[in-house]
């Protein structure tokens, strides 16, 4: 609460008083909440016909090769009042004119809405194991809609059975205020051959590659896809045996909502003794106070401003996964901004990377296998390093077995893992300041199994660099952000012989600018002027197979507020996607302004 001591300053003409002070400091304190990244409603009314928005991403969602070899519709439903029931849940089966095993499968999900409406997260399970996590764009009286695919052949040992609860939550308001509801249809694409077929010639370093172990009793075509989506763990790879969820009960949907730093969010299993490998598949989204996690000031600066914001606890969050209560994974999530954000007016009608399909984060969990295989049950868990609230997680154990045997044997843990290092630097005076979080981590894990294959061994060795600075000026009506990321992964999985069976390297980047200047006004709205950029980079390098992506995005604009309404502003945005591998080029460049796509190029041409 703000506290005012009675103060009174004597001019030729005019005498200051406490009341003044007082109302002086509460607008200052007003102008920095403001002027930090928030989310919005959008109220700009769009006339004519219906609009499409869209993410950028490869395939692009009018690129299919072939038809599907059948379409199974799973979710048609729509989300009207939502808040505080359960989700929406319905039984599943598979398609029974197309049965697995598939060549590939792809999640088509398409919503349409009008009216006015906040962003919403929603996400999909399947008996319990998240499929996909998506936002919602904020719609117009007029209407929009939007489509997205995903490849979720990785699922294809839950898609493949019967009598399953399919999940769907997305908590939405509905009254005189807020009128839009989602109309949502979601349909499974199948496909039993794959679309374009080639003869398979290995390079050098895969020639031993590791054959997965319940291939080997039959034969398997060694052809492959040309279209490769991004995130698919390797060209080759069959997908799991078996997906058990870490997740909640599902009365509210199956993530964990976390609140506090010290939150408990975890799940008792029993892992299969016969299990020679397991990855772990992280979702994670961040709301309310830590929408904006990377713009939080630390508390030692509210509390010595006597700010009442909660959006606090510094600029640096770490994901992490625990066995037993060990750490054995972590991740830095990509700052994914809803439609809702920063400026809703930058977001139409192309949204920000990742808003529709949020990214999910691999952890390599094969050499903890020592730990776990022992018929016993285990606690896995996930927290967030500093987190408030809040956060909605929940992750996927894909595990793959080894069907010639009954038990596996594995070695306890080699494990290198320090504590994260991270430097915090806080200088302010009053309003203003600059604030600065460095972090770095390097961690090497090695574990082996014997399988009726023979010894394998993994090696994860994998690190980070962070770095974020936040400055505020002009008692708090200026701030500027700027964070940058950047990591890598090795796996090294080698035979008894201690030849090489596969080799992957990760590297990641994601640069982030975030530029606010908030000016206030007597009608009690303020214009906040913004300038963004932000950056989604991974290159990833199995073998001969090499896929590269590079995603950047750059926003100007400003916007009339009142609340939390945008009452009126201007904004553009253009991007620059490009994604290859060994066999697909593919670039698209777009500008919008206003709400309308203003220049739109893609091309599946290389550019040597």
């Amino acid at each position: 609460m703000l506290q005012c001591a009675i103060v009174q300053h004597n001019t030729t003409n005019k005498k200051m008083t406490t009341t003044f002070l007082c109302s002086l400091l509460f607008l200052l304190m007003t102008t920095l909440s403001e002027s930090q990244p928030d989310r919005f409603m959008r109220r700009k009314p769009l006339s004519g016909s219906q609009q499409e928005y869209f993410e950028v991403s490869y395939p692009p969602n009018s690129h299919e090769p072939t038809t599907p070899s059948c379409t199974h519709r799973i979710i048609h439903h729509a989300f009207a009042n939502t808040i505080d029931s359960p989700p929406y849940t319905t039984t599943y089966a598979p398609p029974p004119r197309c049965p697995a095993p598939w060549s590939r499968v792809v999640l088509h999900f398409h919503v349409r809405c009008k009216g006015e409406q906040y962003d919403r997260i929603a996400a999909i399970w399947l008996a319990g194991a998240e499929l996909l996590r998506t936002s919602t764009a904020e719609p117009s009286p007029a209407g929009i809609f939007w489509n997205v695919r995903k490849d979720v052949t990785k699922y294809s040992s839950l898609l493949a059975k019967p009598n399953q609860d399919l999940t769907m939550m997305l908590e939405n308001i509905v009254n005189n205020e807020f009128t839009g509801v989602y109309h949502v249809t979601v349909t499974l694409l199948f496909y039993n051959e794959y679309a374009v077929r080639v003869p398979f010639v290995p390079c050098p370093e895969e020639l031993n590659n590791f054959e997965p172990i319940q291939s080997r009793s039959r034969s398997r075509s060694r052809s492959r896809s040309l279209v490769q989506e991004p995130g698919s763990r390797g060209v080759n790879e069959s997908p799991a045996d078996l997906i058990i969820p870490i997740s909640d009960d599902g009365r509210r949907g199956f993530w964990f909502k976390l609140e506090e730093e010290k939150g408990s969010c975890s799940k008792t299993i029993r892992i299969p003794r016969n299990t020679y490998r397991a990855v772990l598949e992280l979702y994670v989204s961040f709301h309310g106070n830590d929408e904006f996690w990377y713009s939080n000031p630390p508390n030692s600066y509210i509390k010595a401003n006597g700010l009442e914001t909660e959006r606090g606890n510094g600029a640096y969050r770490e994901v992490y996964v625990t066995i037993d209560g060990q750490v054995v994974g972590w991740e830095i999530p990509f700052p994914v901004i809803f439609t809702g954000g920063i400026n809703p007016l930058f977001w139409e009608p192309m949204v920000a990377i990742g808003a529709f399909d949020l990214p999910s984060y691999d952890i390599d969990l094969t050499p903890f296998l020592g730990k776990v295989l022992d018929g016993k049950e285990h606690v896995f868990g996930i927290g967030v390093v500093k987190g408030i609230s809040y956060w909605l997680l929940n992750a996927n154990l894909h595990l793959w077995l080894d069907h010639e045997s009954t038990v596996v044997h594995a070695n306890p843990v080699v494990h290198h893992s320090p504590e994260t290092s991270i430097e915090r630097q806080e200088d302010f005076k009053g309003l203003d300041g600059a604030f600065g979080v460095d972090a770095e981590k390097e961690t090497q894990i090695t574990g082996w199994v014997m399988t009726s294959a023979g010894n394998i061994t993994t090696t994860v060795s994998q690190g980070f660099s962070f770095k974020n600075s936040m400055k505020f000026q002009h008692n708090g009506s200026i701030k500027t952000v700027k964070q940058k990321f950047k990591a890598k992964k090795k796996v090294k999985v080698i035979d008894g012989k201690g030849e090489s069976i596969t080799r992957l390297k990760v590297r990641r980047r994601y640069p982030l600018r975030v530029v606010t200047n908030t000016k206030q006004f007597r009608d009690g709205t303020y214009r906040l002027i913004t300038d963004l950029s932000h950056t989604l980079k991974e290159k990833h390098v199995s073998g001969c197979f090499v896929k590269s992506i590079s995603n950047e995005q750059n926003s100007k604009g400003w916007i009339q507020v009142k609340g939390h309404s945008v009452v009126s502003g201007q904004a553009s945005t253009s991007q620059n996607y490009s994604y290859f591998d060994r066999f697909t080029c593919y670039s698209r460049n777009v500008a919008a302004t206003n709400g309308r796509v203003v220049a739109d190029n893609s091309t599946f041409v290389c550019e040597l």
